[in-house]
Order: C-alpha cells, then sequence, then structure tokens
C-alpha cells in the first residue's frame, strides 16, 4: 500500500511539473532594476498631486465638517495618500541619508502626501540590551527621514507605541506579539510610565534636521496612542491551547468595576445565571470568561467594563501628550471592528481602521490563503470598517491590503480607493513595509521575492497604487451626498457576543452611499436604527429612491448582485465578478470574467483574455477623458516570484514563495475609445516611468489591443497621446 502510495505522488509531482513547465510561457520576467520613477514622466505625479511645504498654515487639523482640512483653508477637505513605512532589518531599516532624499522625493512623485512610521520603537531598540536605549544610528537616520519627508510636503503618523516589547532592553523578538505591555498599559502603573517616558525620550526630543521636536512639528498630523490595542483583540492575539483567554491581570480590575456596579454578589447573581456559588463580590473572586465565544451576561459586562477601560486610557494618555504641547490629532483603538470598540473611539479625535481581504500572519512554508475575490462577498472587508467610522470625524485607513499572493489583488486598486473617496474617507494606507523600492534587488531578506506586506516589489500592488493617486487623492471618484447613519444609543447596544459586529445586510449601504455610526439623539431623517434587527435593507433603499437621495435610475438589486453608487460613478456586478468605475477623468474596471463588451462610457472593453484590471486616466493639467489629449494606461493582470511553488493546485498554500526576478502573467484586452483623433499613439512606459518606442499607431477612430508583452518587457504601464 505504501508502494502505492508514492507512486502515486511522484505521479501527482511529475504531473505539476508539467503543468507548471507549460504555463511557464505564460509568465514574463520584469527586465527593470531601478525603479526610480523620472521626474516629468507619466508616472511623475508631483506636478498633478503638489504638495505644499509644511508650515503652521498647512498643519493638517479636524474641520467643522469632521473632514481633514489644513488650519488656513477649513473649507476645503484634503485627502491623504499614505505610504506606509514599517520597516524592520529584514526589509533593511532606516535608510542613510542620501537615500532618505531620493525616497522621500520619490515618494512625493508617487503621489503620497503623507507617511505612516510604524515599528519605530523595534527599530530603534533592536539590538539593545537597556530600556529606552535608542540606537544613536537608528535615531539620527529616524530623524533625518523625518526632515526629508517634510521638505516634500510629506506629513507624517506615528504609532506612540507599536512594539509588545516597547523600548524594554534585552529583547530580540521586537516584532512578534510576545510581550503583554500592550495589555498591562491599562492595569499596571509601571507600564503605563514605561509608555510615557517612550513618548518623552522620543517624540519630545528634538530632532537636529528640523530644528523643533517632532512633537511639535506641524508636519505630524496624528499620533495613534498603540497600534492594534483593543483589550479583546489582544487577548486574542495571545490566545494558545489550554491557557485561559484573557490575561489574569484583567481579573482584579474587572471585580472592583463590578463591585461598584452592582455592589454586592447578590445583585450580581439576578444579572448572571452562571454565576458559581464560590464566586463572591465581596472577595473579589468573580471569574473571567472561560470561553469568549459562549455568549454569556458574563461576556456582556466585560465587553462593558473593556469599554470604559478603554475610554479612560485614551484619556489618561492624551493627556500626556497635550502635556508635552502636542496639539495634532489623537487615534487608537485602530482595529476590531465590534460593537464594543466602536463605543470605545467615541470620544477619539479621528477614527483609524485596519482591514484585510485574505490574510495571512507570516512567511513561512505552509502558510494558508483562500484565494478568493472581494468582490465575491461584495467588498466586505471595506463595509466591516466602514460601518466603525463615527460621522462628524475624520476617518482614516491606517492599514489595508489585497494581500499576495491572492490572485484577484488586481480589484483593491480600483474597489478601495473608489469606495474610500465615495465614503469621504480622510487617508488611504494600503500596509507594508514600504510603498517603494528604489531598485530590485536590494540585500535583505524581505526584499529578495515579493511577500505578503511587500508592495513595493509587487507590479500588480504598484499598478493599484497608482490608480488611487487619482481616484482617491486627486478627487476623480466624488463623495456621496447622501448619508445612511448607524444610530448608536451605548452601552445598552452590547450584546452577549463579543464578537458581533454590525450586521453585514446592513453594511451593504456603504457600496450606495455614506454610512456610519451616530449617536441616536441627533439623528434626523433616514437612519439604521437600534436593534439592527428591526430593519429591513429594500425598505431603506425604497426609501432612499422615495426621498429621491437614490436616483431612480439607480439600478443596485442586492439579490440580483448589483449595487450602484449613489453618484452613479461605480457599479459592483458581483455574479459577473466586476467593478465598473466611470468618472469624467478616469474609467477602470475589474474583472474577473468579460462575456460581453463593458462600455464604461469613453472606454469599452471589448474583450480579455484573462482576469485583471484596465484604467484610463487624463493626466492633462485639467483632467478629462473627453477633452484630453494624454492618457496613463494602467493594466494588471498577476505577478509572482520566480520558482514559486505550492503544496496544491489552487495554489492556496506555499510551498516555496521563490526568488527574483518578479515575473508578469502575459495579458492582452482589446480596448475602443469614443474618441478619435487625427493622429494617435500608444507608448509603453516601464516601471520606472521612460516611455518606450510606440506598440501602436494609428487616426481616427480609436481602437488597439493592449499587451503588457512589449518589445521593451512587461509592464503595467501605457502612455496614449493624441493630436488633433
Amino acid at each position: 500500500m505504501k508502494a502505492i502510495y508514492r507512486v502515486a505522488m511522484i505521479a501527482f509531482a511529475l504531473g505539476a511539473a508539467a503543468a507548471q513547465a507549460i504555463a511557464a510561457d505564460e509568465w514574463l520576467p520584469v527586465r527593470e532594476i531601478s525603479l526610480e520613477v523620472q521626474a516629468g514622466s507619466p508616472l511623475d505625479f508631483s506636478g498633478i498631486l503638489t504638495n505644499p511645504a509644511i508650515d503652521s498654515g498647512h498643519r493638517l487639523i479636524a474641520g467643522r465638517g469632521g473632514r481633514l482640512v489644513f488650519a488656513d483653508a477649513p473649507e476645503r477637505p484634503q485627502r491623504l495618500l499614505c505610504a506606509s513605512l514599517a520597516w524592520s532589518p529584514a526589509s533593511g531599516g532606516f535608510p542613510d541619508h542620501a537615500e532618505a532624499d531620493r525616497y522621500a522625493e520619490q515618494l512625493a512623485r508617487h503621489g503620497y502626501n503623507v507617511a505612516r512610521l510604524h515599528f519605530v520603537d523595534a527599530n530603534l531598540m533592536f539590538g539593545r540590551k537597556k530600556d529606552l536605549d535608542f540606537d544613536p544610528e537608528i535615531l539620527d537616520r529616524f530623524h533625518y527621514l523625518l526632515a526629508a519627508l517634510k521638505r516634500n510636503g510629506i506629513h507624517w503618523i506615528m504609532d506612540g507605541l507599536t512594539s509588545w516589547r516597547g523600548a524594554y532592553g534585552g529583547y530580540d523578538d521586537r516584532w512578534d506579539p510576545s510581550g503583554n505591555l500592550k495589555t498591562a498599559l491599562y492595569f499596571d502603573d509601571k507600564a503605563f510610565a514605561h509608555w510615557k517616558r517612550l513618548q518623552e525620550e522620543l517624540l519630545a526630543r528634538i530632532n537636529p534636521y528640523t530644528g523643533t521636536a517632532t512633537i511639535h512639528d506641524d508636519a505630524l498630523a496624528l499620533i495613534i496612542l498603540v497600534n492594534e490595542n483593543a483589550i479583546e483583540f489582544e487577548s486574542v492575539v495571545h490566545d494558545k491551547p489550554g491557557k485561559p483567554p484573557y490575561d489574569p491581570m484583567i481579573g482584579a480590575p474587572f471585580n472592583r468595576w463590578l463591585k461598584e456596579r452592582y455592589g454586592s454578589t447578590a445583585a450580581l447573581a439576578k444579572v448572571w445565571p452562571d454565576l458559581h456559588r464560590s464566586e463572591r463580590l465581596e472577595d473579589g473572586t468573580v471569574a473571567l470568561p472561560l470561553d469568549r465565544y459562549v455568549d454569556t451576561a458574563r461576556l456582556r459586562d466585560l465587553q462593558a467594563f473593556f469599554s470604559d477601560t478603554e475610554i479612560s486610557t485614551a484619556e489618561r494618555m492624551s493627556r500626556v501628550l497635550r502635556d508635552l504641547g502636542y496639539r495634532g490629532l489623537i487615534s487608537s483603538y485602530n482595529n476590531w471592528p465590534t460593537i464594543q470598540t466602536g463605543l470605545s473611539r467615541r470620544g477619539l479625535d479621528v477614527v483609524t481602521m485596519n482591514t484585510y481581504h485574505d490574510w495571512i500572519g507570516g512567511y513561512q512554508a505552509g502558510g494558508r490563503i483562500e484565494q478568493v475575490s472581494s468582490l465575491a462577498d461584495d467588498l466586505n472587508y471595506l463595509r466591516m470598517i466602514a460601518a466603525t467610522r463615527w460621522l462628524g470625524k475624520p476617518f482614516m485607513v491606517s492599514e489595508y491590503d489585497h494581500l499576495f499572493w491572492n490572485r484577484f489583488r488586481y480589484e483593491a486598486g480600483i474597489a478601495v480607493p473608489a469606495f474610500a473617496a465615495l465614503q469621504g474617507w480622510d487617508a488611504l494606507c494600503r500596509h507594508a513595509h514600504g510603498p517603494i523600492v528604489l531598485a530590485y534587488g536590494e540585500p535583505y531578506s524581505h526584499k529578495r521575492a515579493m511577500l505578503p506586506y511587500a508592495i513595493a516589489l509587487d507590479p500588480v500592488a504598484r499598478a493599484g497604487e497608482t490608480i488611487a493617486a487619482l481616484l482617491f487623492r486627486r478627487g476623480d471618484v466624488a463623495t456621496s451626498d447622501v448619508t445612511v447613519p448607524f444610530a448608536v444609543r451605548g452601552e445598552e447596544d452590547l450584546s452577549e457576543d463579543m464578537q458581533a459586529v454590525e450586521p453585514p445586510w446592513l453594511t451593504e449601504l456603504a457600496l450606495i452611499g455614506k454610512i456610519g455610526l451616530q449617536d441616536q439623539s441627533v439623528i434626523e431623517g433616514i437612519s439604521v436604527k437600534q436593534p439592527r434587527g428591526t430593519n429591513d435593507l429594500n425598505v431603506i433603499l425604497e426609501t432612499l429612491r422615495a426621498n429621491r437621495e437614490l436616483p431612480t435610475s439607480n439600478v443596485t438589486d442586492i439579490d440580483a448582485g448589483l449595487i450602484e453608487s449613489e453618484t452613479g460613478q461605480i457599479l459592483l456586478d458581483r455574479r459577473n465578478g466586476q467593478l465598473r468605475v466611470s468618472t469624467l477623468a478616469m474609467e477602470a474596471l475589474a474583472h474577473s470574467s468579460l462575456r460581453a463588451p463593458v462600455d464604461l462610457g469613453i472606454m469599452t472593453v471589448e474583450n480579455a483574455d484573462g482576469p485583471g484590471a484596465i484604467a484610463l486616466a487624463s493626466i492633462d493639467a485639467e483632467p478629462s477623458l473627453e477633452t484630453g489629449h494624454r492618457f496613463l494606461l494602467v493594466f494588471a493582470t498577476d505577478a509572482r516570484n520566480t520558482g514559486m511553488r505550492f503544496r496544491d493546485r489552487e495554489e492556496k498554500v506555499i510551498a516555496d514563495y521563490g526568488r527574483l526576478p518578479v515575473l508578469i502573467r502575459r495579458g492582452a484586452v482589446d480596448l475602443s475609445l469614443d474618441k478619435s483623433a487625427r493622429r494617435w499613439t500608444l507608448s509603453p512606459v516601464g516601471l520606472d516611468g521612460m516611455v518606450h518606442p510606440p506598440v501602436d499607431q494609428g487616426s481616427g477612430q480609436i481602437s488597439f489591443r493592449l499587451s503588457n508583452d512589449t518589445p521593451s518587457g512587461p509592464t503595467t504601464y501605457f502612455l496614449l497621446e493624441l493630436t488633433e
């Protein structure tokens, strides 16, 4: 039997190898080494998306309508395209001065106007033995990078704490959730004092390259007090088989909170049917829940305790920053979209949230993704965080990604910026070690191949960021005029389910117009009421139509899988796996199937030889698809590493990430434009922005086949130029 099994496995391996060999022709190696975008090239957005000099007038603040604005232009909302700088030694760490200058300039050319500095504490303390003993070279590089970003008009977002080890010395696991500092901050004064010292030593220190303390600098737009620090989430992060679900340090404070609320064991027993006779409030022996997934009154009270604790701790931390002279914006609890954490975020200056589609937590062989489209569940990862926003406050996506190696990740570059713009969100930060690299082949372990969270090496993710710079930051997609508040009463909205979130069937509204949380007492007009089960989505839609807030021409039919934005610019076609965007300056299509031509207005996608994303964007000074003469075409299929291997035919389980060079899947689309010209030319644009000789040209009506297999090598970019 074992021999037969071995023969079968050998046959399977040979078959898989043959299939890979046959498919090899479909994968084209990227030829570029340098990825520095050339000045004045079609990929240089610094002239389209200008970054003004940062000064007191260009300090970012929360405007009256709950949008981010500059201090001297409070009537004009600002959209921030955020560069995630989550470096570690494995991805190169902070650059030296010369490279920092080049890097910051490149970020501006790519259209970024804010950067999030992430895991700074871990970098400063890497290899250090004593508490708060920052590596002086890393500190110098950090300070210089901040100055270089500021010179290029790029604001900063900082974590007050990212690493579970904080600035304690003697640890070599600073990027792993090994320590319990994030939980201890709530309950241990020594832990809180350590966090306070970290702010004093890092943020309140004078930066020699700007001449001011970081915490006083006009470039510092936001401080996230602690990254991903909800108590329940931290408990889940530290879950281990055989271990109680909650840290014992929570027990005594929870008993004190219960004593203050109920007064006696007898009163508590009337509310908790499962209270054991050995548990007494008077003795402080009431136990924490033994299972977070079994709904109980005990869990409901624990949620209320968590919210009270999180609110008071955020207030305490904020006072520390204000006492240090910080006058900027503050946020915290930037993930975990539960009803409970929504209450905790209620009083923050800004709501920040992280979200992922097809998440994976590491780089080890055997890691698994689900290899599913985000359109198949109506972009649930975006709808879920849309429902965490508090209306009247700025909202920033501090982390998001549709992760490599998911073959549908081309969807993110259209879906996220389009719906973020529709919602009127203020900032988008696609999470990564860094959003760009200056060149392929850097000698660091996390840059030797594309990896999850390494979007800089991924032509598909980079194409998405290019689209996002225009759809979102340039403002190609309009913000909806329709707002449907989700009513909030307060603690009474908590159920016995610790994991409860806003019902997904109601968050479908986020694909039509703006949604967010709002105090029930101030809501006027249509809303999602409490309790949520009393709401009928179709009734809400019909009311919007009856009120003429939703045009009668709107084709939304949830059951049929069609959802159109109130603006008419975005259409999700779930059944056909398509997302369409049509604006005056850009038209775009993400598709997993194309059974018939798709007319987007100016551009019609006639045919495609496989799934992917295609976008046509005007890059004239006054962008217009109808009257413009220069257009950037973005065409993304899929990409992988050379020698990349999987353990299954569905390519869900990674066996080997492989190595550089990156390979782009060959693809072609047939396009026609409702435009004509005396002469038109189509030229490939390299990943570095270099314009190569034309691959097609003509006169009159414009139509052509667009192939990413060009004489200069595979690419995701093309320049279409018209002469009248």
